[in-house]
């Protein structure tokens, strides 16, 4: 890996961290393109430079992480399933299932299918969850749960949440903005627990690259959270599951 490599992995990740097209699958795919070697640092690089994008939340909605209690409460418990789940496969998504660029194409098509099935049938009412603070302890539970999924790379921590709070009865940017704030523990304890195994490994100049891409995917990151929140106002997630599919049939042809 050199500087360049990391900045154009940083501008990837901040761009998919919060659409519904998965930032761990298009990091996998872009750095097997540019005939990176999974290395076990790609892999921490892959994982750490999230928080890039993580801090972007924190800059926009500090308040609501650090002053509203209700709202802190609600994403403390969506966290925790996804805390214990990934805490107890950590070793077979990082050892085994990050190194799979067909396993990502798989879930980046399926995931586009079901993401497009799923708007054609749904329909927002009129007395859907309009707040945060309106979500029930039991649906932060299960929002969680659906975020878990997500340890498939390619599948879509953001997709995940916002169909599983869809489906749970939620308005469209309450769910959007709850994935936000979501991910901030998430990936936190994830980069953390990860950074914790292998930081001791690192050299100087592979610490340079992580600032790097950590650093460009926080100011892309703020960029795509804006657009994401323009866009739902008026359009549905169809765009980016035909995207999905897109990009999984022609890498399906370029990888073989």
């Amino acid at each position: 890996m050199d500087l360049q490599t990391a900045v154009i992995l940083g501008i990837v990740e901040g761009i998919s961290e919060f659409l519904p097209i998965s930032s761990t699958g298009h990091m996998i795919l872009a750095s097997h393109l540019m005939g990176l070697e999974h290395t076990e640092f790609l892999k921490s690089f892959e994982i750490s430079i999230q928080v890039g994008a993580i801090l972007s939340v924190v800059a926009l909605y500090w308040r609501l992480l650090l002053v509203n209690l209700e709202v802190i409460k609600r994403v403390i418990v969506a966290f925790i399933p996804t805390g214990i789940l990934g805490l107890t496969f950590y070793k077979v998504v990082k050892g085994y299932l990050l190194g799979l660029p067909n396993l990502v194409l798989w879930s980046l098509f399926l995931g586009g299918v079901f993401l497009i099935v799923f708007e054609l049938w749904h329909r927002e009412k009129e007395d859907d969850t309009g707040g945060i603070t309106q979500i029930s302890y039991k649906h932060a539970v299960i929002i969680g749960l659906f975020q878990s999924i997500a340890m498939v790379p390619g599948v879509s921590r953001s997709a995940s949440t916002i169909i599983g709070g869809l489906m749970l009865g939620m308005k469209r940017k309450t769910i959007v903005e709850f994935s936000f704030l979501l991910a901030v523990p998430t990936m936190l304890a994830a980069t953390v627990y990860d950074l914790m195994k292998s930081a001791s490994q690192m050299s100087l100049p592979q610490i340079d690259f992580l600032i790097a891409g950590f650093v460009t995917a926080f100011i892309v990151a703020l960029l795509s959270i804006k657009f994401l929140l323009r866009f739902i106002q008026t359009h549905t997630f169809i765009p980016f599951g035909i995207y999905r599919i897109l990009v999984a049939f022609f890498l399906f042809g370029f990888m073989k």
